[in-house]
């Protein structure tokens, strides 16, 4: 069963060599192009760009067509009135009566509206063409978001192969380290101790690297469900990374920029705004509204009833101001103020949250930047060191001088040193795209600054 693992992983990577390797950039455009995040991004995008002609809509003429049409039954009737007409003198006490039974009644009327003075509708404009941008700084945010994902499985991808060739380089050296303890103790020449420290040390390597394969399965699949490419291989890293990293701006610098660009802060700040229109949507001021109002109609009944065959017809047309100003609401009003008022302050209270959140994130990705450079130069002789440390002790064992379990751990050590600096190669990346997307900077300009880095 390991055996037929073993050839199944050696066959993929065979495979995968073959393949043309997928760049940095590749995965992002293969992403962009196919994920779901990315098309619920650019769908809430477009209908957030819609709130702006919401926005303007509320000041236009508001102009409505109603219209009826049936059957109706209608009777009226008058006593005691006072009836004059030319050449038919006056009378009092004069009765009118008219019915129609079942008749044919229509009506249609042309109403329009011009809002001229309306505080609270500025209020809902504002919030509107807020909300608008907000649709915009969401977007940003979910690009940037998309974008650090696909580098991170880009990576995860690139850090497993390498972590499982150097345990399949450390599983042969212990195996071949097991054979000699094997061959030397059948003549008498090391103790049984070398061949079970040698042993011990193969099983667990062999578990190691079975366990990194199903790791490296799990984020190429990762990544293939992002990008629909599922034998492209990913490219190592450069040995020479830290040369090639730019001169780094001021911490002051980034910080301020992440407070002005970070697109999480952009929409907080805009949600205080949002609170604080509606809060003056409630005010006393807010109450009265001025309106342009216009009025075409017509009424008309025809058919017969009582006194035999009628026709009531009505027309009016009107134009004119229509002001109205509520007087007395129940206090609904002041308690909807001071609601918004108290979530007007909750949201600057979060504002304020967050601005430290991103600071504190902004300095942390500064000083892996500040350090980055340094640390892989540091890491770059540990692993130096371990490699010499190595050689001599693989001398000294066939000299007589290193046992076999001090050869394992050289062995285990240089492994590790040269997983722990790939390990910060990539997070020296992974901190600069950080750093630039905390200040709203991160675009495919800037990710492809960082894929060519990989091919220096």
């Amino acid at each position: 069963m390991v055996a037929a693992r073993y050839l199944l992983a050696g066959s993929l990577l065979v495979g995968a060599c073959t393949a043309q390797a997928m760049d940095l950039m590749q995965a992002w455009q293969a992403t962009r192009e196919r994920d779901p995040q990315a098309a619920v991004a650019e769908a809430a995008r477009q209908a957030g760009s819609s709130r702006k002609a919401q926005a303007a809509a509320l000041w236009r003429p508001y102009v409505m067509l109603s219209a009826t049409a049936g059957s109706m039954n209608a009777d009226m009737a008058m006593s005691g009135a006072h009836f004059s007409a030319p050449g038919l003198g006056q009378s009092d006490g004069v009765g009118f009566g008219t019915s129609v039974d079942r008749g044919n009644s229509t009506r249609w009327v042309i109403s329009a509206s011009q809002p001229l003075i309306n505080q609270e509708r500025s209020a809902q404009a504002r919030q509107l063409e807020i909300g608008a941008d907000v649709a915009q700084w969401e977007w940003q945010a979910a690009q940037q978001d998309l974008m650090l994902l696909t580098a991170q499985r880009y990576f995860d991808v690139l850090l497993a192969s390498d972590k499982l060739a150097l345990l399949r380089e450390q599983h042969q050296a212990v195996e071949l380290a097991l054979t000699e303890a094997r061959d030397r103790f059948a003549l008498g020449d090391k103790p049984i101790t070398d061949t079970h420290e040698a042993s011990a040390r193969a099983f667990a390597l062999q578990a190691q690297v079975l366990a990194t394969q199903d790791e490296l399965a799990l984020a190429r699949q990762a990544l293939a469900d992002a990008t629909g490419q599922s034998d492209a291989p990913v490219e190592p890293l450069p040995k020479a990374l830290a040369d090639a990293q730019p001169a780094l701006a001021p911490l002051a610098q980034w910080l301020e920029a992440a407070q002005q660009g970070n697109p999480l802060l952009r929409m907080m700040a805009a949600k205080v705004q949002v609170a604080q229109q509606e809060s003056s949507r409630f005010s006393v001021a807010a109450g009265p509204t001025l309106d342009l109002v216009a009025q075409a109609g017509r009424d008309q009944l025809s058919g017969s009833g009582n006194y035999g065959a009628a026709s009531n017809t009505a027309s009016q047309q009107m134009i004119g101001l229509q002001m109205n100003i509520p007087l007395f609401t129940g206090g609904m009003r002041s308690a909807k103020q001071d609601e918004a008022l108290r979530l007007q302050d909750k949201a600057a209270a979060e504002l304020e949250r967050s601005r430290q959140q991103v600071s504190q994130q902004t300095r942390a990705a500064w000083q892996g930047m500040q350090t980055g450079s340094a640390r892989l130069q540091a890491l770059a002789e540990a692993r130096k060191a371990s490699l010499a440390r190595l050689d001599a002790t693989r001398l000294g064992r066939q000299v007589g001088d290193r046992t076999t379990l001090e050869l394992l751990q050289a062995q285990n050590d240089a492994s590790a040193a040269e997983l722990a600096l790939e390990q910060a190669r990539v997070e020296l990346l992974l901190n600069r795209l950080r750093l630039h997307a905390l200040s709203g900077q991160l675009d495919e300009q800037q990710l492809g600054q960082v894929n060519s880095m990989l091919h220096r």
